[in-house]
């Protein structure tokens, strides 16, 4: 359904008929159906290739190459530190000349390094292209979510970024289910190379379906591609103008942002990373038992994310929604704490909980930024806190596989998300509200 702040930019000539205003109607609903699709397979297909290394940890991948469980935590960071190092530069190029290509080419260099996963036999070539895997992927999300901001309008943003983001959960969770019967199968070696490759063949999809802005699709009409970007310049009247990239990157609320970030994706990155291991470990379960229950977190994430940003953009209370979410994934992880010694049952339902809730917050997350700043700095704003959030799944999936190594217990990373986490809650309760100049004005 198209938002009242588009209906409100329609030319006047076709206010006045019911059937022009139709057709903008059916041709603007084709960005669901169409743009949207394509942005969750390549995010899809980005969260893939990252996140089933921890299935390959857990399937015994120190044991044969013959490394340590410290050294396997870090080929799990590495991505991140990679990660890390081109998220603003690359948002920066997004801005200034295409997104869409240079998703394209990264397609293709991400696809081949995580196939390359499981042919190298070398530590030192592996962390290398754990390292330039991170790289690759680097500009994927702050590019994406800089194309969701030509293409949605505030009213539709939080839910439009929840179905990208939905390419996280609803990959692991099918991945969970598939990879580990991958595994028994064919290898953990192996598995990688299938599960590569596609990004390579997805490339050529991408640069034929996608394109920068609405006036250079081809599936919409020249009137509804006016009437979509008129929505969209309006909205920008009502935000203050910020001078430049660097005037916005140093704001006090960029900045705390990124601080709730870090600690948000700490503990997100070393609950993704590291619960297949922790739930074989802890109920002495095959790959496949091990890949199936791993994927229960994620189902209820998919039906929490989808709930949380139809509120966020019913209400458009961003930062309300949000955070009430952390907190209970921190206090889930606590659970899980409590309880790893005692009930693998209790544990496991704490851990569901804490997936499902950390999960949920992140289509009104991101919608926040748009609201707060201009289009000629948000891109370079998203990637400095994507960039932070890189920093800090470094962190947790580094520490959390490090103290699982030197414990031999789960519990010691169980509170170190959920200390995270619950910090990641209170740090967006203090981000202070958006200025009255940033509410939405009804036109009609």
């Amino acid at each position: 359904m198209i938002p009242s702040s588009l209906n409100s930019e329609l030319p006047p000539q076709s206010v006045s008929s019911s059937e022009a205003e139709r057709k903008i109607r059916t041709f603007l609903n084709r960005r669901w159906t169409y743009f949207l699709p394509a942005a969750f397979i390549t995010y899809s297909l980005a969260y893939l290739d990252r996140a089933n290394y921890g299935f390959g940890a857990a399937a015994g991948l120190a044991d044969t190459l013959h490394i340590s469980g410290a050294q396997s935590s870090l080929l799990g960071a590495l991505f991140f530190l990679g990660y890390f190092v081109f998220q603003i530069p690359g948002a920066t190029f997004a801005r200034k000349h295409s997104a869409r290509w240079l998703i394209f080419v990264c397609l293709i260099l991400w696809g081949s390094l995580a196939a390359l996963t499981g042919v190298i036999r070398e530590f030192w070539l592996l962390a290398v292209d754990r390292f330039m895997l991170g790289v690759a992927e680097s500009v994927i999300f702050p590019a994406m979510l800089l194309l969701l901001t030509r293409w949605f309008t505030r009213e539709e943003r939080s839910r439009a970024n929840a179905l990208l983001i939905l390419g996280n959960p609803i990959t692991v969770l099918w991945m969970s289910a598939i990879t580990g019967y991958l595994i028994q199968a064919y290898g953990w070696q192996t598995t990688f190379i299938l599960e590569g490759l596609p990004s390579v063949a997805w490339a050529l999809a991408w640069i034929l379906l996608v394109r920068d802005r609405p006036a250079e699709a081809r599936w919409l009409t020249s009137q509804a591609a006016e009437t979509l970007e008129q929505a969209l310049e309006q909205e920008q009247t009502s935000i203050d103008p910020v001078k430049s990239v660097k005037h916005a990157l140093l704001r006090s609320d960029v900045l705390l942002l990124s601080v709730q970030y870090f600690f948000w994706s700490l503990g997100i990155y070393g609950f993704v990373l590291w619960l297949p291991s922790i739930v074989r470990r802890g109920g002495s379960l095959s790959m496949g038992q091990t890949g199936l229950l791993s994927a229960i977190p994620y189902l209820f994430a998919i039906i929490l994310m989808v709930v949380a940003s139809y509120l966020s953009d019913k209400t458009l209370r961003r930062k309300d929604i949000a955070w009430p979410f952390l907190l209970l994934s921190g206090l889930g992880m606590l659970g899980s704490f409590l309880f790893a010694n005692v009930s693998f049952t209790g544990a496991f339902v704490c851990l569901v909980i804490a997936g499902g809730c950390m999960y949920a917050p992140y289509g009104p997350f991101f919608a926040i930024i748009p609201e707060r700043l201009p289009k000629n700095v948000t891109a370079e704003v998203l990637a400095l806190i994507n960039s932070c959030g890189a920093l800090g799944a470094f962190a947790g999936t580094y520490l959390v596989g490090l103290l699982q190594a030197l414990t031999g217990s789960s519990r010691p990373g169980f509170l170190l998300m959920s200390f995270s986490l619950i910090a990641s809650a209170f740090l967006l309760l203090a981000l202070p509200k958006n200025p009255p100049s940033n509410t939405v004005q009804k036109l009609i």
